[in-house]
């Protein structure tokens, strides 16, 4: 379903080209330049872009513009207001109508856009690791838009490009051995992966002989021997059930079958080695395989190179996402490739990428994005840190999210049953995080502040919940079933008669413009800035407008109808980001 603007702009354009399209044939296609006005739904700033072109003062422009534009069954009559802006106010009968629409459509007004193959590369942690704050923001921000995309109607394709192969296996399968495969500490991969990897990197820097078998290890694995191979894919298996409970508990939409680790490619590294280097685009220098791209150069003018295979004969991570790259575009058939990784890796991608074009390996139909993730910062504005200095690890910045939603839990609602709290700290807190997360850029910077993140005011996650939980209660005080009222099952008569009804309709109106946006763009902070806002409007219409005492039986049945299809698009909103929404707080 189209937002108000949506509607409205052919008109405007349409109207331009009848004012203007004779004499100025490339005004018939002109952008109408709509924005929110404080005196109107909406303003047309077009004149005052098109007085220079047109040689007209802008409120003449916008007077030639009036005499064309109808507006019929949607507005009331435009007005010329200002240095030569149109102010447009929606009819309240158009709005009503809209909005009765959209809470009978089972899509909530997302238009279904033609559907493109997208693979998303995130998360993407270290086997025999724990996950840290480093891998917070590409595993929310990449859940929000795999979720988002699949409501638009794409065929997403989730791609955990896990750390699984590489030297430090050499040691981890050697500490396995010494440990035990059935032995507790085996078990620190699902409980403790990092306690694990600590004790193998102990060994490795104490024991020389441990050290030795460990190289010697990393030749048999790279080798393929079959025991090593095994004992290799029970490091793996262990720490999946490890990273299974942590996606579980976060409520991350990846499985086992989005693993596409490093050790995917293994088969492949060699033969692309040969081809880039029978086709020039690589060659040896100082006894490593390069690629020298023009443009990329570093200190001092000198060429930086991207690395595909080490003076060793290993590999690097080069190779492996030329690999990557090659096998997205033409066995998954991406159309847009999307990769959810930190902004330093952009040079990176970008050699990438240009050598795989180079190569042949990346059709001009596929197009890879780097959705730039930023840092998470401490109080200070430095990277986030334990008091000892540490990466934070991921569990323990949800543990803490989990009681501090708690602490706010029992003194805002100890009339609350102590296991309705238990159940909901978990929703509250794990959205808190997720929903700051993605409320800001996702290349942008911000400050983990906890206190901040769960209190019930502002633009939280809670506060949105809340919202969405007060709505559920005046349902509850009627004896009715919210879910009836919206996304599909909205029968009610709607009216729009007074500025805080309208307000809202005009909220809920935009809903799927902003997920098409969210997912056009891959930027989450659009639809979190959208549900606050909406959250917003909810909010001054409830204050002041009755609904289950409203004066009559008709705005009573109309202010449900609105109550229901705020909570639906407040609950798919959040939903699309990841987080839930608790029946009561």
């Amino acid at each position: 379903m189209p937002s108000p603007s949506e509607v409205l702009a052919p008109r405007v354009t349409a109207a331009i080209a009848a004012a203007f399209g004779d004499d100025y044939p490339e005004l018939r296609d002109a952008d109408p330049v709509l924005r929110p006005s404080q005196f109107a739904d909406l303003q047309v700033n077009a004149p005052l872009a098109l007085a220079k072109k047109v040689r007209m003062p802008p409120r003449e422009v916008a007077a030639q513009i009036l005499v064309h534009l109808d507006l019929d069954g949607i507005a009331e009559p435009a007005q010329v207001s200002g240095p030569g802006f149109l102010n447009i106010t929606l009819a309240d009968s158009w709005l009503a109508a809209a909005v009765a629409e959209m809470a009978a459509d089972p899509r909530l007004g997302v238009a279904r856009q033609p559907t493109e193959n997208i693979p998303i590369d995130y998360s993407s942690p270290n086997v025999a690791k724990e996950m840290h704050v480093g891998h917070l923001r590409t595993t929310v921000v990449g859940d929000a838009l795999a979720r988002t995309l699949e409501r638009l109607g794409h065929h997403v394709i989730r791609q955990n490009h896990i750390g699984d192969w590489g030297t430090p296996f050499g040691m981890l399968i050697e500490h396995l051995l010494d440990v035990g495969e059935d032995s507790p500490e085996a078990g620190l991969l699902e409980s403790d992966p990092n306690a694990f990897y600590q004790a193998a990197r102990a060994d490795f820097d104490r024991d020389p002989a441990f050290a030795a078998r460990a190289r010697a290890r990393v030749v048999s694995l790279q080798a393929g021997d079959p025991d090593t191979m095994r004992l290799w894919s029970e490091v793996v298996d262990l720490s999946k059930h490890y990273l299974n409970r942590v996606y579980d508990v976060m409520g991350v939409a990846l499985t086992d079958a989005d693993l596409y680790g490093e050790s995917r490619y293994n088969a492949e590294l060699a033969a692309l080695c040969d081809e880039l280097e029978a086709k020039g685009i690589a060659r040896i220098s100082e006894g490593a395989l390069c690629v020298f791209l023009d443009g990329y150069t570093g200190r001092e003018g000198k060429p930086v190179p991207l690395i595909i295979r080490k003076s060793d004969g290993g590999y690097g991570y080069g190779v492996t996402d030329l690999a990557t790259i090659r096998y997205r575009a033409n066995d998954l058939h991406g159309d847009r490739i999307v990769y959810v990784v930190g902004v330093t890796q952009a040079l990176h991608f970008q050699m990438v990428w240009e050598t795989a074009r180079l190569a042949g390996w990346l059709p001009d139909g596929a197009r890879p994005i780097h959705v730039q993730i930023g840092n998470v910062l401490g109080k200070d504005r430095k990277l986030l840190r334990t008091r000892s200095g540490e990466t934070p690890r991921l569990s323990g910045l949800i543990d803490e999210a989990v009681i501090a939603a708690r602490r706010v839990l029992d003194e805002a609602r100890p009339d609350l049953a102590e296991a309705v709290r238990a159940a909901i700290a978990p929703q509250i807190g794990i959205g808190a995080v997720k929903y700051a997360d993605l409320s800001v850029a996702h290349d942008s910077e911000y400050v983990f502040d906890l206190d901040r993140m769960v209190a019930l005011t502002g633009n939280t996650g809670p506060y949105l919940q809340y919202a969405a939980a007060r709505v559920r209660s005046i349902f509850r005080n009627a004896g009715l079933d919210p879910t009836t009222e919206g996304a599909g099952g909205g029968r009610r008569r709607i009216v729009v008669r007074d500025a805080g009804e309208r307000d809202l309709a005009l909220a809920l109106l935009e809903y799927g413009s902003v997920v098409a946006q969210t997912g056009d763009e891959l930027e989450p902070h659009r639809l979190a800035a959208y549900l606050f806002d909406l959250a917003q409007a909810f909010s001054t219409f409830y204050e002041h407008h009755p609904v289950l005492k409203a004066e009559d039986a008709e705005l009573r049945e109309s202010r449900l109808a609105l109550c229901g299809l705020t909570l639906a698009v407040l609950v798919e909103g959040l939903g699309l980001l990841g987080v839930s929404a608790p029946d009561q707080m």
